[in-house]
């Protein structure tokens, strides 16, 4: 029989190497980026209500609100300039997230006079339905589901795109930081709307 007085050694403590440490760091903040991802999956999943609720609310829902349920039935749209109040704010904060936590720390690149930036994105009208289309296509086409190819085709098709037009010398961050000594924010007026007899 052993003796049950004899204690096992204690295990070393892991230790990782210094030169790993900014891989680790890395890899940290880009699952971190990921599980937040699916939290907000999985409120708005959680925050849908069943067909026939929304079947049944129908009727009250206002014809001109921004956010209608779709003419044949289908789901309201999820595009944030469709929202309005609290669930702006909910979808901008989690934008917001994904545009920090991951796509600034991968593909921010270097602010010039060529590829203007502005650190108060999110007050640029353009600049938010942008990324949040852009943020939408990461979703679906990073899951699973999109198969292979599916990262690639985001790239291709959304990124790519979406930088040419946020980064442009004459897009919504024309009149914001071109250095980043010298950072600096301002929303370019828009044109006047055009009623319906022609005055502005």
């Amino acid at each position: 029989m052993s003796d049950p007085t004899t204690v096992a050694p204690e295990p070393e403590p892991f230790r990782v190497p210094d030169e790993n440490l900014d891989d680790l760091a890395t890899t940290l903040a880009a699952t971190m980026a990921e599980v937040r991802q699916h939290g907000v999956i999985l409120d708005r999943l959680g925050s849908e209500p069943d067909t026939a609720a929304a079947a049944a609310r129908a009727d009250d829902t206002a014809p001109d609100t921004a956010a209608a349920a779709a003419p044949d039935g289908g789901p309201s749209s999820v595009f944030i300039l469709a929202l309005g109040g609290e669930k702006y704010a909910t979808e901008l904060a989690a934008l917001a997230d994904w545009v920090h936590y991951l796509f600034l720390p991968v593909y921010g690149r270097e602010i010039s006079t060529t590829r203007p930036w502005c650190e108060k994105w999110y007050e640029h009208p353009e600049a938010v339905a942008r990324l949040h289309a852009l943020w939408l296509a990461w979703q679906q086409l990073t899951d699973s589901e999109a198969g292979l190819s599916g990262p690639s085709t985001w790239h291709r098709d959304h990124l790519d795109q979406a930088l040419v037009h946020l980064r442009a010398p004459d897009g919504p961050f024309a009149a914001c930081t071109t250095s980043p000594a010298r950072p600096t924010h301002r929303v370019l007026a828009t044109p006047a709307p055009v009623t319906a007899d022609g005055a502005r």
